[in-house]
Formats: C-alpha cells, structure tokens, sequence
C-alpha cells in the first residue's frame, strides 16, 4: 500500500502518477470533510477557464483563477482560504487553512482589493466519495494520503508543478514517482 497515513479533513490526496481518471490525473486534493458518511475535497492544481468575474459578474476584481474542484456539482462555488483575520466564519481543516466563511464579507474584499491569491481560492464543484469509496480506492494504491504540507504551496499558482512539488516533499520513498512520465507508453 502506497499510502501508511489514513485519510482525513485536512490532508491531502495525491494521486497515483498513472491514474487515467480526467478529473483526477496528477490531482491534489485537499480533504475538508471525512467521516464514515463519506468524503470531500477540492483539486488545489486543475485551473479552470474562468476567472472568479466570469462567475460573479457583480464582483470587481475579477482576475482570480477559479480551480475545477472536482466533478460533483460544478454549478456551485467554494472557496478554501488562510485569512481568518480577514474572513468570519470558517472552519479550520488544518493548521492555518479555513473552507468557507462569509462569502459577502469575502466579495467585499476582493473588490477592494484586500484578498490576494495567495490567502484564497477558488473553486467550481467538488470532488466526493461515498462511504467507504475512498478507503477503497486508497487500499488499491490509487492515492497517497499526507498530512504534512505547507499551508502556501496550497496557494500556488503554479499548479502545473503543484502534484510534483507535494510528491518530491513526501520523502525519499516516494520521490521517484514525482519523474514518472503521464504516459508509461511513451518512456
């Protein structure tokens, strides 16, 4: 088994260099609920096409990148932030990192320009699991699951990096899957 941790709010997933899943291929998932009821999480490094203005046209400051959360529901809005100074309300999912909070409060400082992307992201859709679905495709090696990260590699606009840079922090064990090639055929 690839991964000796267990999955839950506040790690993050990692996904297997080979998975052949679209939504999730070379994903790092931040988890914000786990329990037996099941999952959730958003994909920290899969940018979107739209910018936070295409989706709140009433918001000023509208150059923020919005993430594809995941498949469920990408209808909807959400948003993971390290600014509880700045924004009332949300729950702390691991040292330093907040899901949610008061989203008025939120468009009123991003259209005064007093959030950056390095305090908050954003999010169209969510990823989910059903009970047990997770562990499962945890005990088939399809994820490495990790507690230990730096709060700011999450902001990172870098997210064509974001899946190598979480990898090679892993430690010497897993540091040689961060060069695996997306396509095995093409090695």
């Amino acid at each position: 088994m690839l991964s000796p941790i267990a999955a839950a709010a506040g790690h993050l997933l990692i996904s297997e260099p080979f998975m052949m899943d679209p939504n999730f291929k070379r994903s790092v998932i931040i988890l914000t609920e786990y329990s037996e009821e099941g999952a959730m999480g958003f994909i920290l490094n899969h940018q979107s096409e739209y910018l936070l203005g295409d989706v709140l046209p009433d918001v000023s400051y509208s150059e923020m990148p919005v993430y594809e959360g995941g498949p469920v529901a990408k209808n909807t809005l959400h948003f993971i932030h390290c600014a509880p100074d700045k924004i009332e309300g949300g729950i702390e999912i691991a040292d330093g990192l907040y899901w949610g909070g008061d989203f008025e409060q939120v468009k009123y400082l991003v259209s005064n320009y007093q959030l950056s992307t390095e305090e908050i992201k954003f999010f169209a859709g969510y990823s989910g699991w059903t009970p047990k679905q997770l562990d499962e495709e945890i005990k088939e090696d399809s994820w490495i699951v990790t507690n230990k990260f730096d709060v700011e590699t999450l902001f990172t606009l870098d997210e064509q990096n974001l899946w190598r840079q979480v990898v090679i922090s892993l430690g010497q064990r897993y540091a040689h899957i961060a060069n695996f090639p997306e396509n095995p055929a093409l090695n």
